[in-house]
């Protein structure tokens, strides 16, 4: 039997090239969107979902199930990024974006569960990102919730095992997608004291998502981890540095690993 794929924010970026190559290769896919009637010439169909909204996530859920009558993985991969000094940022649109990354894919998961365990197996894979890892200037908030999805999935992975259910997460870098459109950006204000030093690192965070990997990248690692008969608890897909940053982390005294930091966005 085919194994039914049910991927969140699937009508672009990383979540629309995982679905057409687990279609290539077979798969029935699902993917999401929050207004899927406005996505055309989609090669595997949406259904409406909105993170935010448990309604909307138990009505997809339950609309897959009856279709396919199981579901047997889930990519939480919908997700929103977000910029700004920290003292400058809306606390509104910081627990917006805590909504989104982590409390939206508790959510997911929460409705996918009960299928899981009455099949007695099933695969979730929580898309994080290697910003989690660490706290990013500028996009400390981001790094925050994705680092929260990776703890969350640390702690449920557990919680399952006994149901036959595997949980893990795949931590993407930088990627050539729409997410820089889609993030909340603080205004760079004229009178803030980071005027100067925001503006170079927006700039620079664009750059390194526009000169981003192709994300058919993400697809092929997420694939091979669907054909894993027990996956490791983290994944990380993206370039050298990116992958021995995090290594760099673990090894380095933390001031050291500060300045390096400091260095590379020029704070």
């Amino acid at each position: 039997m085919k194994k039914v794929v049910l991927i969140t924010g699937g009508s672009s970026g990383i979540g629309k090239s995982v679905g057409e190559f687990l279609t290539d290769k077979g798969f029935v896919v699902y993917g999401t969107s929050r207004n899927p009637d406005k996505i055309k010439n989609h090669s595997f169909p949406l259904v409406a979902l909105d993170v935010n909204n448990s309604a909307t996530i138990e009505a997809a859920v339950a609309e897959v199930i009856s279709k396919e009558g199981q579901l047997d993985v889930l990519i939480n991969n919908a997700g929103m990024g977000i910029t700004g000094p920290i003292e400058e940022t809306p606390t509104q649109e910081m627990r917006k974006v805590f909504d989104t990354n982590l409390f939206g894919a508790i959510d997911v998961m929460k409705a996918v569960l009960p299928q899981m365990r009455k099949q007695q197996s099933g695969l979730i894979i929580n898309v994080t990102s290697i910003a989690g890892y660490m706290g990013l200037p500028f996009r400390g908030i981001y790094s925050a919730t994705k680092g929260a999805l990776e703890i969350v999935t640390e702690a449920i992975r557990m919680e399952v095992k006994n149901f036959g259910v595997e949980v893990t997460n795949v931590a993407p870098g930088d990627f050539a997608t729409n997410i820089a459109s889609g993030r909340y950006h603080t205004p760079v204000f004229e009178n803030s004291p980071y005027k100067k030093v925001y503006q170079e690192n927006l700039d620079l965070m664009d750059a390194h998502v526009d000169s981003g990997g192709d994300p058919i990248e993400m697809a092929k690692a997420i694939y091979k981890v669907i054909n894993t008969s027990k996956p490791k608890i983290h994944y990380k897909v993206g370039d050298f540095m990116q992958k021995f940053s995090i290594v760099l982390k673990k090894i380095l005294p933390d001031k050291v690993y500060e300045k390096l930091l400091m260095n590379h966005y020029k704070l």
